[in-house]
């Protein structure tokens, strides 16, 4: 990008608000998180174009003598992107590929077609060559048709694990370069030493940030020994039942709506099929009589490995909660599913945390 062109991220109180309001419209997100994730892309894009310069300078190796390394494009690259997060996913991918002068077709979901033309104004503001940056709208018939074009180079995908499946054995059929980011059911360990008012504060933001549609949100806590494990629960439905429904645009409202009316119903259809395989709900369950698809934050007891529900992703505000004997089998529990994307230890002793997180079978461990 250097010597190209400036891209200019929004950074004004007026691009901040236009921005935002795209993200609260098209996914329901609470208007101070909308404007957070416009600060945060705006962070990424200015932060590759500032560190371009120096990071694409040929390095010399020196344990080989008259050796360089050369960071070089590949060409044309694919991204296909989730909902949720409909600038910060894609800025993570344009502000480094676009410094290394790859060039994107960027396919967002279909639900956020304002905010995808949103970001691609960006590149037309700062006078970026014509397919530098393309947002297509396509079909999955069409993006099949594009994986599987030799101009294609290479793709990325954020999505769920069936889609990603697909969308990687597709590109790996034509020999292509492909990364998936696919579901997680992350566990929030509470070990039982953790302080419990500040454990309780980051469980209620680990589950409920962006009404828990986040791959890395705490989908399952995990509390060691039975009288810590109901005064958890007790606080963490009480900090729940504090959360006020609303219009996202309203900064008072502190319980949004979901993204769509399917993501509802799908949530909506875990919570049935966890009471009727021997699950309870200790709180919520229920969807909120507003205009929207609004759901009352959930709380899942009982979930044996025999439900359904042990082994499923919760993504909205929706959690599944545990209380174990030990150590031993919270790490047990934890590494008891199919997604591995992230996990998190609460304690008050540090050292004994990271040796905890280093036995979690996680991308991501904290």
């Amino acid at each position: 990008m250097p010597g190209s062109f400036q891209l200019q991220p929004p950074s004004s109180e007026v691009k901040v608000k236009s921005y935002s309001h795209y993200l609260t419209l098209e996914v329901g997100k609470l208007i101070a998180e909308a404007r957070a994730e416009v600060t945060l892309s705006s962070d990424i894009l200015d932060y590759y174009a500032r560190k371009a310069e120096n990071y694409l300078e040929p390095r010399v190796l020196s344990e080989s003598p008259g050796a360089e390394l050369h960071i070089e494009p590949i060409g044309v690259l694919l991204g296909i992107e989730p909902c949720n997060f409909p600038y910060y996913q894609i800025a993570r991918v344009a502000g480094p590929q676009l410094m290394v002068g790859n060039v994107l077709l960027l396919k967002h979901a279909e639900s956020v077609p304002q905010s995808a033309l949103a970001f691609a104004r960006l590149f037309d503001e700062a006078g970026a060559p014509p397919g530098v940056y393309t947002n297509i709208f396509a079909s999955i018939e069409q993006i099949g048709r594009l994986i599987e074009d030799s101009r294609i180079r290479g793709i990325t995908f954020t999505g769920s694990e069936c889609a990603g499946a697909d969308v990687a054995g597709r590109a790996g059929r034509s020999l292509k370069k492909s990364v998936m980011e696919l579901g997680g059911s992350d566990p929030l360990i509470v070990l039982e030493d953790a302080p419990m008012e500040s454990t309780l504060d980051n469980a209620l933001f680990g589950r409920m940030f962006n009404m828990g549609q986040s791959c890395v949100g705490s989908k399952r806590i995990i509390v060691i020994g039975k009288e810590r494990g109901e005064a958890f629960l007790d606080g963490f439905v009480q900090r729940l039942a504090l959360l006020k429904a609303g219009d996202p645009n309203d900064p008072a409202t502190t319980l949004a709506p979901l993204a769509s009316e399917k993501a509802l119903n799908l949530l909506l259809g875990q919570i049935k099929l966890a009471r009727n395989e021997g699950g309870k709900v200790a709180f919520g369950g229920a969807r909120i009589d507003l205009p929207g698809f609004y759901l009352q934050p959930t709380v899942l007891v009982g979930i044996s490995e025999e439900n359904p529900i042990y082994a499923q992703e919760l993504f909205g505000p929706a959690v599944s909660f545990y209380v174990v004997k030990n150590e031993n089998e919270a790490v047990c529990l934890a590494n008891a599913t199919p997604f591995g994307l992230g996990a998190s230890v609460f304690t008050a002793d540090i050292e004994r945390g990271r040796k905890v997180a280093t036995k979690i079978d996680a991308v991501w461990s904290s």
